[in-house]
């Protein structure tokens, strides 16, 4: 991974823009949008500065000995962070990035993923935070909480988030006998390219507790499952463990 992909909160902060023309009022407008305060370059405050000129190196090197992290427009290797393509679903964001290969590639993308997440999407997420005290309270264990919440936004669960759904969409959930799923799966790969994997595999593996995995598993299999599961490789069996579930990956 090239970046480490962050959302940064700018609501009410300054923010530097020192543009010319089009695309410097472009990285004005994104800053304000998100609710920061655009300010000019001798601004002390700041952390964040925008770059849009056609000779940046000096102004960005000066940010740059001042402490702030910056954005140089079409100069990823002046650039501090970059900005990705964004779509844009209430307080749902996904934001696509190709760590400034291509801005075009990143738009396509976006652009393919805003015909597949319905309208609603930002209203399920609205109501799973405002169900969190609920959820808490249906299910006390974390990890018996996940599986719930795992099953539900599954393909074809009750909260599947490409499909439509009205309001009372999660309260339904939780009044349902909805549970999570728990237990040991076990696959063995095919290949070495993580595309190969099933459906099923995939799931499972991004919802595991727990990998357990044969020598010679390559990280890109690995990558698939969630970022806070258990991650050993095999000497022997795994342990046996009753509670979530424990995905365990041979080879051949």
């Amino acid at each position: 991974m090239h970046s480490l992909p962050l959302f940064h909160r700018i609501s009410g902060r300054p923010v530097i823009v020192a543009g010319e023309g089009d695309m410097g009022e472009a990285k004005a407008r994104l800053v304000e949008r998100a609710g920061g305060l655009v300010v000019g370059p001798d601004n002390i405050e700041a952390r964040l500065a925008f770059v849009a000129m056609e000779e940046p190196d000096a102004l960005a090197a000066a940010f740059k000995a001042r402490g702030l992290l910056v954005n140089v427009a079409d100069r990823p290797d002046l650039c501090d962070f970059t900005l990705p393509s964004v779509l844009e679903r209430g307080p749902v964001l996904v934001a696509v990035s190709t760590g400034g290969a291509s801005a075009g590639l990143a738009k396509v993308l976006r652009l393919r993923l805003e015909a597949l997440l319905p309208a609603s999407l930002g209203l399920l997420a609205e109501a799973l935070s405002g169900a969190r005290a609920a959820m808490r309270a249906r299910w006390s264990d974390p990890g018996e909480r996940r599986r719930a919440l795992d099953a539900a936004l599954a393909e074809g669960g009750p909260l599947d988030p490409l499909a439509p759904h009205g309001e009372g969409a999660v309260g339904n959930w939780l009044s349902g006998g909805a549970t999570g799923e728990g237990g040991m799966a076990e696959f063995t790969l095919t290949s070495d390219d993580p595309d190969d994997l099933t459906l099923r595999q995939a799931r499972w593996l991004g919802s595991a507790d727990r990998v357990f995995y044969a020598p010679g598993v390559p990280p890109a299999i690995l990558t698939r499952a969630r970022a806070d599961a258990v991650q050993r490789e095999l000497d022997g069996e795994p342990p046996a463990r009753a509670d979530g579930l424990t995905v365990i990956i041979r080879r051949d």
